[in-house]
């Protein structure tokens, strides 16, 4: 069977920040910002059968879809506040070149960004969450076991970043959510935009392995950090075809339709681009979920249940 690849597309109206105009504030012509932790993650249902009727609209969506045809529902977390951004608010964005601005490896990259810290501050390699970061993923935790109560159903996949403030945020916030145990996946594609920056550098396989042994760990993920460079910085147009891949990944394994991913502002901000989803800033320590159409480039054989390599989650 040939590679799967699809076109991306969000579906909008389910929630407050499809729409930019109803999103919580304006930062400029682009972009919307969302409060942390908006009620309901965003949800404009408010009924006590909310999230019932969300899944039985999505699972209406792919009864009703062509074959080559899928919906999913993510839910983007992004990593409780690290170091790294301790020393962006104390140097300012351009001193520390946020991820989002930078095209290139070497054209002015500035001088913080490419050391480990500051003598009172250690950001890289592979920045960890602050306790505000903690406190941060505590408070996405609290988020989801309320909706849950409502209806919300745990992820049927969990995947995360391998840098080390994704997984940490990930253990909190989804700690004694998931009633039969089913473990995060780590894939190298999820991660930060990586190079120069040294707080996007990441570990080793077998540190992540020796710290965090209740988690898979996808089999593409090599022991050094192969990706990252001293002097050369991911492109957007890279990390926006790492995203396709994930996507790619996710529609082309999993049967699944609710899928959690913990990551970072930049794949963040690719994963809109590559769905053709408005531009939303997405805070430290938030959680964003929005609806995907996935067509792919060319019908698909019917999916058997049970051909993903990774066993998926079920909660009774």
């Amino acid at each position: 069977m040939s590679p799967y690849k699809a076109v991306y597309e969000a579906v909008v109206g389910y929630f407050s920040q499809d729409n930019p105009k109803s999103a919580a504030g304006w930062l400029d012509v682009r972009a919307v910002f969302i409060s942390v932790l908006p009620p309901r993650f965003g949800l404009i249902d408010d009924s006590p059968q909310r999230w019932h009727k969300f899944m039985a609209s999505i699972q209406r969506l792919n009864t009703e879809a062509p074959s080559h045809v899928q919906y999913k529902v993510f839910f983007l977390g992004r990593h409780g506040e690290g170091y790294h951004n301790v020393a962006e608010a104390k140097y300012g964005k351009k001193a520390c070149l946020p991820e989002t601005r930078i095209r290139t490896s070497t054209s002015g990259c500035s001088y913080w960004s490419k050391l480990s810290g500051d003598g009172e501050l250690t950001w890289g390699p592979d920045s960890d969450l602050t306790l505000r970061g903690e406190g941060q993923a505590d408070e996405a935790h609290d988020a989801w076991r309320t909706e849950m109560a409502y209806g919300l159903p745990f992820p049927d996949r969990l995947y995360c970043s391998p840098l080390t403030r994704a997984i940490r945020t990930n253990q909190r916030t989804f700690k004694d959510l998931n009633a039969d145990g089913c473990d995060t996946t780590i894939v190298e594609n999820i991660r930060e935009l990586f190079g120069v920056h040294t707080c996007d550098k990441r570990r080793t396989r077998t540190y992540i392995t020796q710290t965090f042994p209740e988690y898979s760990i996808d089999d593409d993920l090599t022991e050094e950090d192969e990706l990252w460079k001293p002097d050369i910085r991911e492109t957007r147009a890279d990390i926006d075809f790492r995203v396709r891949a994930a996507l790619d990944m996710i529609f082309g394994n999993d049967k699944e339709q609710v899928i959690s991913i913990t990551t970072h502002g930049g794949f963040f901000g690719s994963f809109l681009r590559v769905t053709n989803h408005h531009y939303v800033l997405l805070p430290t320590g938030g959680v964003m979920p929005v609806v995907i159409k996935a067509t792919a480039e060319q019908p698909q054989p019917e999916r058997l249940h049970g051909t993903s390599k990774i066993p998926p989650c079920t909660v009774g």
